[in-house]
């Protein structure tokens, strides 16, 4: 069956075709009957599924990332199309092109990772700059950071979003160090390319974005400390006590307990890493979610369930304008 893309979609078409999920709420409605929104995308954009039957069963098979086949009617509600679905089924990964549902960054991602390994090259520590060129010089890193997300749905979500959010981070960092002359850059920039290198085998990309059974079981944290302790083991002069603080570095990056750290940074550059990260995340995924919403005639996106909001959307509207100009 040919895909029929969001952007495709007109009032009152029956349609049955695939879409990816990038995010599922289940709500309860003014009588206490609860009801999925779920977040139907691919790369031409994402309409808001409406799921109102066997709700409890659907929403333990639709899993954020994944893609479905979807049936449905579409419908005009506050001046905004939405889908009525009908029916879900599961696809397999041959039954669809994985290039319909995931945007790339629309930037050169090699582009970044030569940025990436200038930071590298800026690094002053001996230990951590040999480090950072152990990792960056694996074969199977460098493979899977230009093509690898860096969340499944919740921000860079795209093919090489992990080397734009890494990129990106880095840059910030540099800037940081300038301005606060307190902060060690060195492990500003080991945070920013850290944090989340372990996403590299904690999620996968065949089949739509999704975890690993090594995600699910041990998590990107983990992952990026053993390889910490593996491109460390025969450089001159890297102490345990270096080993430790970098392994901190790692563990404290989400910034609260509560977030899925094991810990809470103890040190200013553990801080500034789980800050930043943090901004860095928030800023792509509410642009994202905001570029999806320009067409609302009143100015406003529709609310969010995920930042528990509306969003004034006049501002970026005007940008992307001005931009496109």
């Amino acid at each position: 069956m040919q895909k029929v893309f969001v952007k495709e979609l007109t009032d009152k078409q029956v349609v049955e075709t695939p879409f990816r999920v990038t995010a599922k709420h289940k709500i309860n409605d003014k009588n206490g009957k609860p009801f999925l929104i779920i977040h139907l995308s691919d790369k031409s954009g994402t309409i808001h599924g409406m799921l109102w039957d066997r709700v409890e069963a659907w929403d333990a098979e639709i899993r954020e990332g994944e893609i479905f086949q979807f049936k449905g009617n579409v419908q005009t509600y506050q001046g905004k199309l939405q889908f009525v679905i009908h029916t879900v089924a599961p696809l397999a990964a041959d039954q669809y092109e994985l290039s319909d549902f995931v945007k790339s960054i629309g930037q050169d991602p090699h582009v970044l990772f030569d940025r990436v390994n200038a930071f590298v090259d800026s690094v002053e520590s001996p230990q951590i700059k040999e480090l950072l060129k152990k990792t960056l010089d694996d074969e199977t890193v460098k493979d899977r950071i230009l093509k690898y997300p860096a969340a499944k749905t919740i921000h860079h979500a795209s093919v090489g979003g992990l080397i734009e959010h890494i990129c990106s981070i880095c840059t910030v960092m540099d800037f940081m160090a300038q301005h606060y002359k307190q902060l060690d850059r060195d492990l500003l920039i080991f945070g920013a390319i850290y944090h989340d290198i372990g996403k590299l085998w904690e999620l996968k990309i065949d089949g739509g974005f999704g975890y690993t059974d090594r995600g699910r079981l041990v998590g990107h944290m983990q992952i990026a400390c053993e390889m910490v302790s593996k491109y460390s083991q025969e450089i001159d002069g890297f102490t345990d006590q270096l080993k430790d603080i970098l392994i901190h570095i790692i563990l404290s990056h989400h910034g609260r307990l509560e977030y899925g750290s094991p810990k809470r940074p103890k040190f200013l550059e553990a801080m500034v890493v789980a800050m930043i990260d943090d901004l860095d995340s928030k800023i792509d995924s509410v642009t994202t979610y905001m570029q999806s919403e320009l067409d609302n005639p009143d100015g406003w996106t529709r609310y969010s369930a995920q930042y528990d909001r509306y969003f004034y959307n006049e501002i970026l509207k005007t940008k992307i304008n001005e931009k496109d100009s």
